[in-house]
């Protein structure tokens, strides 16, 4: 009797446990995933990637502390507006997309800072390599669509170097000056919706 009446508390508890659970899912229509780089010391070139998933998980719907967060974008998919540029991004002197086609991050944590204002810490995974990125994060709100779906918005800024991970075009001016900037400044304007 006592272990049947354990068994069904484990089942309580694991379907509370469940429930505590809020699912998100990116919206690509809504989103844009950018970067950003200096080109021969003097400009920024910009670019971003048009084909990318992920998800969020929260404990409710407008608590995003301890979310965790999945992401995965598309390297073939990568666009600068100029496509032979492009075309060298995904060889190997850059993302070699054939090998590996995706860009992945994954949460480690996700701490409230103040207001609105939160601190990500990711394991971010270029080339199969991975390396823990800090992101600073500020939510933008939440709010019911007139279809009736819940969404929220958030800008995501983060700062890599792309040595760091294998992408190792290192071309440099007679200066010393690289033709493409080692840092990477990532930012991602995210529109989640409640799923």
């Amino acid at each position: 009797m006592k272990k049947a009446l354990f068994s069904t508390l484990l089942l309580v508890l694991a379907g509370i446990t469940g429930f505590a659970q809020v699912k998100w899912g990116v919206d690509p229509a809504h989103t844009h995933v950018g970067f950003s780089v200096k080109h021969l010391g003097i400009n920024y070139v910009n670019g971003h990637f048009a084909k990318f998933n992920g998800t969020v998980e929260t404990a409710d719907s407008t608590n995003f502390q301890n979310a965790k967060i999945d992401f995965t974008a598309d390297v073939n998919s990568i666009s600068t507006g100029v496509e032979q540029r492009d075309g060298h991004l995904k060889t190997d002197d850059f993302f070699n997309a054939a090998q590996f086609p995706d860009i992945k991050v994954k949460s480690v944590s996700f701490k409230k800072l103040s207001g609105n204002k939160y601190a990500m810490l990711a394991d971010v995974t270029i080339r199969n390599t991975t390396k823990r990125v800090t992101f600073d994060v500020t939510y933008n709100g939440v709010v019911r669509d007139p279809w009736g779906l819940w969404r929220a918005g958030f800008t995501i800024k983060g700062r890599i170097n792309r040595l760091d991970f294998g992408v190792k075009y290192a071309d440099k001016l007679p200066s010393g000056v690289y033709a493409v900037a080692p840092v990477v400044d990532i930012q991602v304007d995210a529109e989640i919706v409640k799923g």
